[in-house]
């Protein structure tokens, strides 16, 4: 088995793009479910809105990158708004079902025929990234270290992303500890715990749930601007319900309604992906599995994965870094 190559890819995997991508978006989903007790099923609508509105705008109408990247902030901000105002009164099943469908219907629009000429159906739209990596200043060549004997290396062009996606990190982590300190984020976490109790008191439950809404909404669809710009491509079925489902695991791994928790479990989730997907599939190249094959190898890794996030529920439920306080919904 080639441990070098399964170190390797395992290690990388844990400040990878899609380490940083999905991060991004459980950030903006810890918002909604993790601090508000927002049941919001449908973040990858919010990825997808910001990527397309990039890509279209790049693509189709030939304007510059960075009104690409306004465009697909204002268009997420718009969705929050669409979804919010007819559920955000209501009870908090209603407003998991309404997103769960809004990003099934986003995803469908998307891959639609019927504007091909605009989203580009299935195959969807690429060759809107060439002025983000105009900026690039990293030259030509690999950047990384060798720990001991496994190569830890990244291009340019994956440097120069994981650069910015990484900084966004930071920033939006930062943002979240300030707000969640703050008096707008202790009614938050009232809202979440008993929001008949915070209205009583005279807040307008509806307008800081809306707010949080817009808020995780925004620092989701930064990770679709950074899966748009990193594969240099946007596809509709990318953006899926199963990518929530995935973001909800990261947050459950990391620990809900905490500032760091989204980044670990975000972390953790690949990592253990790839390491398993790295021992499998060297264990049954070398024999010595024989009750699978390699095409099976992928569907097992996600059993695997899920079997102990059971386990974690079972023992852990408030995840690696949480509170069992943290995860009780109010969701009268």
């Amino acid at each position: 088995m080639d441990w070098i190559t399964i170190l390797s890819t395992t290690i990388k995997s844990a400040v990878n793009v899609e380490t940083v991508l999905y991060g991004l978006a459980a950030i903006g989903l810890n918002i909604h479910f993790g601090y508000t007790g927002l049941l919001n099923f449908g973040q990858a609508a919010f990825m997808g809105v910001a990527g397309y509105g990039l890509a279209v705008t790049v693509t189709v109408m030939g304007l510059p990158f960075w009104i690409g990247i306004g465009v697909g902030i204002v268009g997420a901000i718009i969705l929050a708004i669409l979804l919010g105002i007819p559920t955000l009164q209501l009870r908090a099943d209603y407003l998991a079902i309404v997103t769960i469908a809004a990003a099934e219907i986003v995803r469908l629009v998307f891959r639609s025929v019927t504007f091909k000429d605009v989203f580009g159906g299935s195959d969807g739209q690429r060759g809107f990234s060439d002025g983000f990596y105009a900026l690039n200043p990293y030259p030509e060549g690999d950047y990384g270290f060798n720990l001991g004997p496994v190569p830890l290396f990244f291009n340019n062009r994956s440097m120069w992303v994981l650069t910015v996606g990484w900084l966004l990190i930071v920033l939006c982590c930062f943002i979240v500890f300030l707000l969640m300190k703050s008096p707008w984020g202790r009614v938050l976490k009232a809202i979440r715990e008993d929001e008949d109790a915070v209205r009583s008191l005279g807040k307008s439950v509806f307008s800081y749930k809306m707010q949080a809404l817009i808020l995780g909404g925004v620092i989701g669809s930064l990770g679709g601007f950074i899966y748009g710009l990193a594969y240099g491509s946007v596809q509709p079925d990318v953006f899926g319900t199963e990518t929530t489902f995935y973001l909800y695991t990261m947050i459950i791994l990391g620990g809900a309604a905490r500032v760091l928790g989204p980044v670990v479990g975000a972390s953790l989730f690949w990592v253990l992906l790839v390491l398993l997907n790295g021992v499998l599939s060297e264990a049954v190249a070398a024999g010595y599995i024989t009750i699978i094959d390699t095409n099976q190898v992928g569907a097992l890794r996600y059993v695997l994965v899920g079997l102990g996030l059971i386990l974690l529920l079972v023992f852990r439920p408030q995840g690696i870094f949480g509170d069992k306080r943290e995860i009780a919904i109010d969701a009268r």
